[in-house]
């Protein structure tokens, strides 16, 4: 006899993920350490004008299945009528198949619009969206109140070091809003070398948000400094960087300067001082994070804009990105062991696009561990195109056999979207299912408290302790 789809013992294919679920996992509150939410949303408590604002605008995952049914670019990211695109979306959603599209559509209509009775596909899509968008107008569905709804203890946004966060600090200074709302320092474009015009529009916004003059390398340094503590007065304790590759080429000052001087005035430069330059910039950022306490988040593996066509008419993050296969191994074992070397290496967490890197990745986070905290060096959950089932177990079995699961910081939404958290859900239902499935071969004790108290800590106790924001517990 099958299953129901869906229903409360979704993935959970046995009595003790079942047990683990549902008296440990489900109510701990949430911790999203990396997310794009817009922070003006939060400030605002933006309320969405229909299901496409909040659902549709922005979401890459969606529009690539989109594009593959064969749905026209107009009812994606074009001047299609905000139903006219959602009723395409519908239209989608029953061939995503297979697709963790086709759970995450049907998990978010559930919660938390409470639509558990009806898949979403052409014949339900003018009734679902009727009922969803009359739900948007109500104070419960605010921006604010979905991440109350959600039991969102604090997020972690992705800003600009040139980002006034105007809007962080007034979410700060609102003593009614519980919800913690922390800039993340993502400096790549200070590093974007290869591109000699956007990189100089870039430092001239630099040296307006650090109220000085960029004259030189030394300069290019004290404003970027500058700008990071003024993150830290903001509440800032994380940085991001979102690049290929670790790089850490050698090179000198000398070589760095004259690099930093030949991009100020315009020309490009060659492959090799490209790397160096990317090198030296990712040590020094590297260091200022260790020096305030911070974790340093890199995201590998991106290989970005493939479609240029479609870049020069829509622009980037655009559903047109894919995994590359960078190396990896021996520039992040230099990286790391060159800051450690100078006792400089901060808490740090390591997130790789391409699957085959996870063993890879898992291994090197073991030879930099050390006792100022537990899990140290932190392979990250599975991300962007491993946050799926598969995705998310192949890493969890990496960090299983190769270093402790029980010391690991858990999920993130890594998302745009104010309805995204039941991937939280998702992620918390398959650790259960993972470790049940364990107890039920009998690979691991029946010890309901010992596993109840790992899980707990895996949803959101071991990212408080790691992180060290005040105020969570």
């Amino acid at each position: 006899m099958s299953k129901e789809f869906l229903d409360d013992d979704f993935l959970l294919q046995s009595e003790p993920a079942r047990r683990l679920y549902h008296e440990y996992a489900k109510d701990m509150p949430i911790f999203d350490y990396h997310c794009h939410l817009p922070v003006r949303e939060i400030a605002l408590n933006r309320q969405f004008e229909n299901l496409t604002r909040i659902w549709l605008s922005g979401d890459h995952y969606k529009w690539r299945a989109m594009r593959t049914f064969g749905i026209d670019e107009r009812y994606i990211t074009g001047d299609a009528s905000d139903y006219e695109k959602f009723e395409a979306w519908a239209a989608t959603v029953p061939y995503t198949i297979r697709n963790p599209l086709f759970h995450w559509t049907q998990m978010e209509l559930k919660n938390p619009f409470g639509i558990s009775n009806k898949l979403l596909n052409p014949v339900a899509a003018r009734e679902i969206y009727e009922t969803c968008s009359a739900l948007l107008q109500t104070e419960d569905f605010r921006a604010r109140s979905l991440m109350q709804h959600f039991k969102v203890r604090a997020v972690c946004t992705t800003d600009d070091p040139v980002d006034s966060l105007e809007y962080h600090l007034k979410i700060k200074e609102d003593k009614n809003f519980k919800i913690r709302v922390l800039p993340a320092f993502r400096p790549d474009k200070a590093m974007a070398v290869e591109d000699p015009s956007s990189f100089n529009d870039w430092v001239g916004l630099l040296e307006r948000a650090a109220d000085m003059d960029i004259r030189n390398l030394s300069t290019f340094r004290s404003a970027l400094e500058k700008r990071h503590d003024f993150f830290h007065e903001a509440g800032c304790r994380v940085s991001d960087h979102g690049i290929e590759q670790p790089y850490a080429e050698e090179y000198t000052e000398k070589e760095i300067s004259s690099i930093f001087g030949r991009v100020r005035c315009g020309k490009r430069l060659e492959p090799e001082e490209i790397l160096k330059f990317k090198s030296a910039l990712l040590f020094e950022l590297a260091v200022m994070d260790s020096e305030k306490n911070w974790t340093q988040q890199f995201h590998f593996g991106a290989l970005r804009n493939n479609n240029t066509r479609m870049l020069g008419r829509i622009g980037p993050d655009s559903g047109f990105d894919s995994m590359g296969d960078f190396e990896i191994a021996r520039p992040l074992v230099r990286l790391l062991d060159r800051l450690n070397s100078r006792d400089k290496l901060a808490k740090t967490i390591l997130y790789v696009l391409n699957p085959r890197d996870d063993e890879l990745i898992a291994a090197i986070c073991g030879s930099f561990q050390d006792s100022s905290v537990p899990g140290k060096i932190q392979f990250g959950s599975g991300w962007w195109f491993n946050d799926q089932k598969d995705g998310m177990e192949r890493q969890m079995n990496a960090l299983s056999n190769l270093g402790l699961l029980s010391r690991f910081i858990g999920m993130l939404t890594d998302s745009r979207s104010f309805i995204s958290y039941p991937r939280h859900e998702y992620f918390r239902r398959i650790l259960c299912n993972l470790l049940g499935r364990d107890v039920e071969n009998g690979e691991l004790p029946d010890d309901m408290e010992l596993l109840g108290r790992i899980v707990q800590d895996i949803c959101y106790n071991n990212a408080v302790n790691y992180f060290g924001i005040a105020g969570l517990q």
